[in-house]
């Protein structure tokens, strides 16, 4: 009797088809080019000793706080001999570029292919496209020296969950994550203190010391200088 697999299974899926995955085809050429996506996001970021990534909305404007002191924050970066790694999307992403490509530093983008087509914003200097995002989050996960968030929706939340969890997991070495606006993260940093620590034990009081909230561009840079440079 074959074994019924749960539809919401499926979403879990996102390379392979997952009837092929049931019936144990392999597809050679997808997984190809998975493994070509490793190897050449891996050498491209080779080339970047000394790194930032910045995370953020995409929907943010040139008029918009998080825009205005992404900008600040990459262009100060940049003076200081880092390289600017973003996305390589609208929004925050554009803003960091943006600063890093108007500082003269190194702007580079890891853009993701969707069916839509996002489009790389015009201050990238140097980038590399990826068709999976699994293996995009890979290369960002690694990327770089600090990490930076700045207010975002889903996908910046992701990120930072991944990033905080690869810390505390001790899958990578310790490294400084720097959430940028208080305004914005106070509530989800008090659920985690009140929920996630004060009332339900689910993590110790030592994992909210892996990352550290700065108010704007200004005390980021000063935060970052201090355990990086």
């Amino acid at each position: 009797m074959q074994k019924k697999v749960h539809k919401s299974d499926q979403i879990c899926f996102t390379g392979p088809r997952f009837e092929e995955v049931l019936n144990d085809k392999v597809n050679s050429e997808r997984l190809g080019r998975i493994l070509n996506e490793f190897a050449n996001g891996f050498q491209f970021l080779k080339k970047y000793e000394l790194a930032a990534s910045i995370f953020g909305s995409a929907r943010c404007n040139a008029q918009d706080e998080a825009y205005k002191d992404a900008y600040d924050l990459a262009y100060g970066l940049s003076k200081e001999g880092f390289a600017v790694i973003t996305g390589g999307g609208p929004g925050v992403m554009e803003a960091a570029n943006r600063g890093a490509y108007d500082a003269g530093g190194q702007s580079v983008g890891l853009n993701i292919q969707l069916p839509t087509e996002q489009r790389t914003n015009p201050y990238v200097k140097d980038s590399e496209s990826f068709h999976y995002f699994f293996t995009r989050k890979v290369m960002l996960a690694f990327a770089s020296e600090v990490y930076i968030f700045f207010p975002g929706g889903f996908g910046t939340l992701d990120e930072f969950f991944e990033m905080v969890t690869l810390v505390q997991a001790e899958k990578i070495e310790p490294i400084p994550i720097i959430l940028v606006n208080k305004e914005y993260w106070a509530p989800l940093l008090d659920w985690i203190n009140k929920t996630l620590y004060e009332k339900n034990r689910s993590i110790s009081k030592e994992d909210m010391s892996l990352y550290r909230v700065a108010d704007d561009a200004k005390e980021a840079l000063q935060l970052i200088k201090k355990m990086v440079v």
